[in-house]
């Protein structure tokens, strides 16, 4: 994801301000140990979660407190059409237990 530059202190603020509604969306979708990190010197944000459920987790983009967040976000990050953010796939090349 990407963060548009100056926007770092109001992503957090609204991150910190995440609703009790869209929590307990996320939890009952299966998610669960989710964490962003900012690259300041891109504004490239870095996603992960661990989830149970990749049935769930596709089912989120159709709910209303989800894209009623991807809204709230649009003005401070990059989205597509449907105001979900743009991701970039990553490949997996090194994984130790």
């Amino acid at each position: 994801m990407h963060l548009h530059k100056g926007q770092e202190v109001e992503y957090k603020k609204r991150h910190d301000e995440i609703s009790d509604e869209l929590k307990s969306l996320l939890k009952s979708a299966g998610i669960s140990d989710y964490r962003i990190f900012l690259d300041r010197s891109t504004g490239d944000l870095f996603a992960v979660m661990n989830t149970h459920n990749e049935e769930k987790l596709q089912a989120l983009s159709a709910h209303p407190v989800m894209k009623k967040w991807w809204t709230f976000m649009k003005d401070i990050m990059d989205t597509n059409e449907d105001h979900s953010p743009v991701t970039i796939p990553l490949e997996e090349v090194f994984y130790m237990e």
